[in-house]
């Protein structure tokens, strides 16, 4: 993972509804929109803005079933940024 994709997870994952929402998704195999939106103080407008800048991040997939929107976790993204934190907080040479 790059430094720009970095920065860009980072800056996704900092804002902490789009962190509770990444959390709510992750800890499932699949959720959908009306799911997120349940939760306390978040309306269907702000669900909808965190997951688009989540999927921007590459951080969620959605998918159109019908009349609902799925969401998942891209566990891959996740795996690559934490190696990168890790890689960052290394001394260098």
């Amino acid at each position: 993972m790059d430094i720009d994709q970095v920065a860009k997870v980072s800056k996704a994952l900092a804002d902490p509804t789009r962190l509770r929402i990444y959390e709510m998704i992750a800890a499932k195999s699949e959720i959908i929109c009306g799911e997120l939106v349940a939760m306390e103080g978040v309306t269907p407008g702000t669900v909808s803005h965190h997951l688009k800048v989540l999927v921007e991040a590459d951080l969620v997939e959605c998918r159109r079933q019908g009349q609902f929107v799925r969401s998942r976790a891209v566990t891959k993204t996740m795996k690559e940024y934490a190696r990168a934190l890790t890689c960052l907080a290394r001394p260098r040479k």
